[in-house]
C-alpha cells in the first residue's frame, strides 16, 4: 500500500513531527511503501530517525531564506480567495508560492493514501486533492482550540474527508457534532516505553516538561509550588523546555523569592533519566491535544497532578487511581494538590504504579496496529478487524 504522510515542516522539532514520523517508520516496518513530503525546509537534516525505506521529499526549499516568500505573504494577508485562513497557527507558513506548490502536488495525486496532518494542510487537501486518492485528516488539536474562522472551515470542507483521526474521546464526540457525516475515529500518539526505569520516590522534585510558552501554563505552575513551597523544604520544582517565555517565566520565579526551589532547565537530551529521578509530574497546560510529555512521565510510575483542562489529561488520566486532576487554571487547587501527593510517598507510589499500567496502552505496540487496520480497511482489504475501531476496541463512531 502507498501511504504518503504530509507534514508543514519534517525537518523541525515538535510533537506532531515525531508522531508522524514514528507512524511512517511503522508502516515501512510492517512492508508499506512510505513517503513523508514535507511542505517546507528550513533544515538540512531531520531531527528525528526516519526509517531508511521511508521516502523524504520538500515541496519548497527555505534553507536559503525566506524573503522572497515573506513579500509574498504580505501580499496573502490582502488577497481573497485563499484555502488557509488567517487563524490557522501555521497561517504565516502558507505564502502565496508555499501554499499553490502544496496545491499542485496534491492535485496530482491519483492513488494510495494521503495523510495530512494540521488544519491548513487538511483544508487544502479536502478541497484539492482527486477522489481516487484515500483522504485522512489526522487532527494533533483539540477542535476549541482553533480560530473560529479555522472551526467554520472545518465544518465546511472535512466532509470531503474518507476519515477523520484524533487523539482523545472528547475530539472524536467534538469532531463527530461538526461534521456529522463522516467517518471520526480515535487513534491516540504512541509511545515507546522499552526499558524506562520507574521512579523509586527518593528524590523530592516534581517535574514538567515543554516549550516555555503560554498554552503550558507555568506561569500558573510557578506560583502554585512557591505557594507551598514553605510546607515542604526540600522539595524542588524543575521545569524543561526551551521558548519565548522564558524570560517573563523567570520574573515569575525571582518575584516569588524562589530561585533556589525552582528552576527552568532548559532543554535535555537525557530527560528520560530526569524523569525517572523525579518523585511527581505536573501538568498546568490551558489547552492541550494528546499531552505526550505527561505519558511519557507516567511511563517512569510518575504520579500525575495536573489540571482537568481541554482536552487531554481527563482522557488519559483515571482521577484517584493514576493521577489528580483539579479545576482548569485554579492555581490554588493546584497547589493543595501537590501538597498533598508530596506529602505522602505511599501515595505517591500507588498512584505512579497505575500510571505506568495506564501508559501502556499507548505503545507502538498497541497504536501502530490500529493505523494498519484502519488503512486496509480504508483501501478494501479485511485489515483482520471488520473496521476502522477506536483504541479501546471500540467500532469506529460514523
Amino acid at each position: 500500500m502507498k501511504i504518503r504522510y504530509m507534514l508543514l515542516h519534517a525537518y523541525g522539532m515538535g510533537g506532531t513531527i515525531r508522531t508522524v514520523v514514528n507512524q511512517a517508520n511503522a508502516m515501512a516496518e510492517a512492508g508499506h511503501d512510505v513517503e513523508i513530503v514535507s511542505a517546507v525546509r528550513r533544515r538540512n537534516d531531520p531531527q528525528f530517525a526516519i526509517d531508511p525505506r521511508v521516502g523524504l521529499s520538500a515541496l519548497v526549499d527555505q534553507r536559503d531564506g525566506i524573503a522572497a516568500d515573506s513579500l509574498a505573504r504580505k501580499v496573502w494577508r490582502r488577497a481573497r480567495g485563499k484555502i488557509v485562513p488567517y487563524g490557522e497557527f501555521a497561517a504565516d507558513y502558507f505564502t502565496e508560492r508555499v501554499e499553490a506548490t502544496v496545491i499542485d502536488y496534491v492535485s496530482g495525486l491519483s492513488d494510495g493514501v494521503l495523510v495530512t496532518t494540521r488544519p491548513a494542510l487538511n483544508l487544502i487537501s479536502a478541497r484539492r486533492t482527486p477522489e481516487g486518492v484515500i483522504r485522512v485528516a489526522q487532527e494533533h488539536m483539540n477542535l476549541g482550540s482553533y480560530h473560529e474562522a479555522v472551526r467554520e472551515q472545518i465544518g465546511r470542507h472535512y466532509g470531503r474527508f474518507d476519515i477523520i483521526t484524533v487523539l482523545t474521546e472528547t475530539s472524536r464526540h467534538e469532531y463527530h457534532d461538526l461534521v456529522p457525516g463522516t467517518p471520526v475515529v480515535r487513534i491516540p500518539n504512541a509511545v515507546h516505553m522499552d526499558q524506562r526505569k520507574h521512579s523509586d520516590q527518593s528524590e523530592p522534585t516534581v517535574i514538567a516538561v515543554g516549550r516555555l510558552v503560554p498554552q503550558k501554563g507555568f506561569d500558573m505552575l510557578i506560583p502554585a509550588f512557591a505557594a507551598i513551597a514553605s510546607r515542604h523544604p526540600e522539595w524542588k520544582l524543575r521545569i524543561f523546555g526551551t521558548g519565548p517565555s522564558k524570560e517573563r517565566l523567570q520574573a515569575h520565579i525571582d518575584e516569588a523569592g524562589a530561585g533556589d526551589r525552582i528552576k527552568l532547565m532548559g532543554r535535555s537530551n537525557r530527560i528520560h533519566e530526569e524523569l525517572a529521578k523525579a518523585s511527581v509530574y505536573a501538568l498546568s497546560s490551558r489547552i492541550e491535544g494528546l499531552p505526550m510529555a505527561m505519558i511519557e512521565a507516567m511511563g517512569h510510575a510518575l504520579p500525575i497532578v495536573a489540571f482537568d483542562c481541554p482536552t487531554g489529561p481527563a482522557d488519559v488520566l483515571t482521577p484517584g487511581k493514576d493521577g489528580v486532576l483539579v479545576p482548569p487554571r485554579d492555581v490554588d487547587a493546584l497547589a493543595e494538590a501537590l501538597s498533598k501527593v508530596m506529602n505522602d510517598r505511599e501515595l505517591r507510589l500507588r498512584l505512579g504504579a497505575a500510571a505506568a499500567e495506564t501508559a501502556h496502552a499507548y505503545t507502538p505496540e498497541v497504536v501502530m496496529p490500529l493505523w494498519e487496520d484502519l488503512f486496509a480497511s480504508l483501501s478494501g482489504g479485511s485489515g483482520g478487524s471488520g473496521g476502522p475501531k477506536t483504541a479501546d476496541g471500540s467500532q469506529t463512531a460514523r
